[in-house]
């Protein structure tokens, strides 16, 4: 367990939101800039659900039941709530809600890297330098789509975004894209522990070590303060200070405040709550997201992740088949096993259910995507390798209409044929949801300022 004082010595490490300049007045002159009428945003939070590894089109929600027997998937197509919708027959809870969901078939990129991929996905800037292993988290990175909402959001006792239940990374590298890079340490998402298989210091935990209560940390703090001005005597700081007065104030808050705290504590849920979502670390992830949105943080990313049995990390949408830690089972075996589509199928539509039971679904968006698609060919291992040129994504909440399906691919889902969404339009998508214009400005350590996407939002997929 982690000490206040270290806690507090690192808190440039984790991640504690949104203490900006008043939301109202940079969306104003956001809106200001080259004439962008003023938006009316309907998403006032965002679960962003990450499919690390790329979860195959032709085995989920772009099935083509006519290809070739090498192409098709060995999984049948069913109907849904929406007539001529069809997903897979492993995913049928899901399909008792595609009339909240709009299901992109046509995103699209042209790499087929993981880490060049991810942080593409995460952040809208695509870089093929971010090759694993040279892709470690850097301050020069472009922010990701959870920092800049954090930059633009309001204070509160709350963290602004917050990731689940780690971000990603292994082998000794947290993956580029997973932070708030340039922005700086304020806009991190909060981080509960880092990957395993990585070197990285573990995040200060929620709760107060025994023996020190609130008045003895803000002694603490007041100590610390004392510190660091003496070595802001000694040492030129390479972040401003105002920026780690608003980290310390937000991380002291969330210390302090037992509703902040409890927020985390998946105990306060009733029994049948955990049933619905399924009792496993997906099901809690998703519980989770929804107790931390329902409280005032504004994104909340899940990242899909498994540590396997021999204590390997593994993206478990990365469906090639044979991978030695998972038992060298084929591709399409993996997808029916527990870490694959029967708890998405659960999780995912208890969490659209329960969010429309509570009147949260119309103001949170819920978007799903992994870092790419999965080649038509099926390979050798009974499975999929990885495809960039086509993927599909699901939205659904946040003033989406419900019921779509946006885009095509051809007839082997390998190439978009309409619509192509690229990852920077559905990132700008999100801020539109958000009431961010693209246009809208960030600046970095430099004073340099930063557009926040050079995509285009999907209006269109807008009620």
């Amino acid at each position: 367990m982690l000490h206040r004082r270290d806690a507090l010595l690192r808190l440039g490490q984790v991640a504690l939101g949104g203490m900006s300049l008043p939301w109202l007045l940079r969306t104003q002159e956001a809106q200001a800039t080259r004439g962008t009428p003023p938006l009316r945003p309907k998403a006032k939070n965002c679960i962003l659900i990450y499919l690390w590894g790329g979860p195959p089109q032709l085995d989920t929600w772009d099935m083509k039941p006519q290809a070739p027997a090498e192409i098709r998937s060995i999984f049948k197509p069913i109907s849904t709530a929406v007539p001529g919708i069809h997903i897979c027959e492993h995913l049928p809870r899901m399909a008792k809600h595609t009339d909240k969901m709009a299901i992109i078939r046509s995103f699209t990129h042209s790499n087929n890297a993981h880490a060049v991929s991810v942080y593409y996905t995460l952040t809208g800037s695509y870089d093929p330098r971010k090759t694993f292993p040279r892709n470690q988290r850097s301050r020069s990175d472009v922010p990701n789509v959870a920092s800049v909402i954090s930059y633009f959001s309001p204070p509160s006792v709350m963290p602004s975004a917050v990731t689940v239940p780690n971000p990603i990374g292994h082998d000794g590298v947290v993956y580029a894209g997973t932070y708030a890079g340039f922005l700086g340490a304020a806009y991190d998402p909060l981080e509960f522990k880092p990957p395993a298989e990585t070197k990285e210091l573990a995040p200060h935990r929620l709760e107060l070590v025994p023996g020190v209560d609130v008045g003895r940390l803000q002694a603490r703090v007041g100590l610390l303060r004392m510190l660091e001005q003496l070595d802001h005597q000694l040492h030129r700081r390479s972040y401003p200070d105002s920026t780690m007065d608003r980290f310390r104030q937000q991380a002291l808050a969330i210390l302090s405040s037992p509703q902040a705290r409890d927020a985390f504590k998946l105990e306060k849920e009733p029994e049948a709550i955990h049933q619905l979502y399924g009792k496993n670390q997906y099901g809690e992830a998703f519980l989770l997201a929804r107790r931390l949105i329902e409280r005032g943080v504004r994104l909340v990313t899940v990242v899909w992740y498994y540590v396997c049995p021999d204590g390997n990390v593994a993206n478990v949408w990365d469906t090639h088949g044979g991978t030695p830690s998972l038992g060298r089972i084929s591709g399409f075996k993996m997808l029916v096993q527990p870490y694959c589509f029967p708890s998405l199928d659960r999780a995912y539509s208890a969490l659209l259910e329960d969010l429309h039971q509570r009147g949260l679904l119309e103001e949170t968006l819920v978007v799903m995507l992994g870092e790419f698609g999965r080649t038509p060919k099926i390979n050798k291992k009974a499975g999929r390798d990885h495809w960039g040129p086509a993927q599909s994504v699901v939205l659904a909440g946040g003033g989406i209409r419900g019921g779509v399906v946006y885009g095509a691919t051809d007839r082997h889902a390998a190439w978009v044929v309409d619509r192509p969404v690229r990852p920077e339009d559905l990132i700008a998508t999100i801020f539109y949801a958000f009431g961010l214009p693209p246009e809208t400005l960030v600046r970095d350590p430099q004073g340099r300022t930063h557009r926040i996407s050079h995509g285009r939002p999907l209006v269109e997929l807008f009620a």
